[in-house]
């Protein structure tokens, strides 16, 4: 009988043991496969984003092109590399235009800095020692240059990075793109396959579970992001337009903002101060109602474009922009916001149950009317 129990509990472990293995060979696999496909997560998340929030105009189109599923999402996919292309081709302009003119001036030695107003010392922390350098830099530029030596050098740097920085994330986003566009036309599939998926891990609760992720998706990539677009594009228009310098990086800043739900005219106001002591008073004015218009027009699209449903902390949505764009460039600070706040929605959705769903399970006729 000791050897009949004996051999028993070597089965046992024998069985334990080989079940053992096969878990850490498919644990293996499955890891070795992530770190394969690590590179790419970003581009197809943002693209999976981008293909949630667009999807009910996807249906619109498709309806009004005769069922064309294919045709719709070229169209889509067309217009948002459009939406991308434009404004970077403006702010590329504007910048090689500018460093041409800046060198032949260089090489003439007509280049001159205009002196700064006498308000610019008033600005708060940074006035007076800005207007020491502008103004040694108006009187004789190759002091200034060798004042500043130091500082100069690190801001090339600085630019020469950000210049690498934005490159990539454009062209993450060109590929996001027309990620997004592939998922739309498999629209259907990609459904079913997420619906199979979810009801297996979360069982009765998968439904609501979908339900909840896919509103509060929308509701970010619409009501967060999609504003945030606009208002960087509008900003980004009054930037070129008055010839700012650095236009990139003040839209930058004010689409940074736009995302946690600061107002961009914390960064407009002080460009519109310097219009005003460098420029036309008219174009100076026009810059300034137009940057108040920009940064208040949230005020109008986010009735249009938020969904209902969606009380996330700002604190959130920061977090979410700050540490995505750290640990991705461009496409995080996109991807961190919609992720974090999808995460926070699904943890109070696992603590609160089934009431913290009940608004999102409902459509939002003011998302799907996008």
């Amino acid at each position: 009988m000791n050897s009949s129990m004996s051999s028993t509990g070597d089965q046992e472990f024998e069985k334990s043991a080989t079940n053992a293995v096969r878990l850490g060979i498919l644990f293996l696999l499955l890891y070795w496969c992530f770190l394969i496909i690590a590179p790419f997560v970003h581009l197809v998340v943002w693209g999976a984003i981008l293909a949630v929030a667009v999807y009910p105009l996807h249906q619109k189109l498709a309806a009004k092109t005769g069922g064309r599923n294919k045709l719709s999402a070229v169209l889509l996919v067309l217009v948002g590399l459009a939406i991308l292309i434009t404004p970077v081709v403006m702010l590329s302009g504007s910048v090689i235009d500018g460093a041409q003119s800046w060198a032949e001036a260089a090489e003439r030695g007509s280049f001159q800095v205009p002196p700064p107003n006498e308000s610019v010392q008033d600005w708060p922390i940074i006035g007076e020692d800005l207007y020491s350098a502008w103004h040694l830099a108006s009187e004789n530029l190759t002091a200034a240059a060798e004042r500043y030596a130091a500082q100069l050098e690190g801001l090339r740097n600085a630019v020469v990075s950000a210049a690498a920085g934005a490159g990539s994330g454009m062209v993450q986003m060109l590929l996001s793109i027309i990620i997004a566009g592939i998922f739309l036309v498999s629209a259907e599939a990609s459904a079913a396959g997420t619906r199979a998926v979810v009801n297996r891990l979360a069982g009765p609760r998968g439904p609501k579970l979908i339900a909840l992720s896919e509103a509060t998706v929308r509701s970010v990539a619409q009501g967060v992001l999609g504003v945030a677009i606009i208002q960087t594009l509008l900003s980004t228009i009054g930037l070129v337009v008055a010839g700012v310098p650095a236009a990139a990086l003040w839209a930058f800043l004010v689409l940074l903002l736009a995302i946690v739900q600061l107002p961009p005219i914390l960064i407009l106001a002080p460009i519109i101060v310097y219009v005003y002591s460098v420029a036309d008073p008219v174009m100076a004015t026009v810059f300034a109602v137009w940057s108040v218009l920009a940064s208040s027009s949230d005020v109008v699209l986010k009735p249009l474009l938020l969904g209902r449903g969606l009380d996330v902390p700002m604190l959130v949505i920061l977090l979410g922009a700050i540490g995505g764009m750290i640990l991705s460039g461009i496409v995080g600070l996109f991807v961190g916001a919609v992720v974090l706040v999808l995460g926070y929605e699904l943890i109070e959705f696992w603590i609160k149950g089934d009431k913290a769903v009940e608004n999102a399970a409902e459509p939002d006729t003011a998302s799907d009317a996008v």
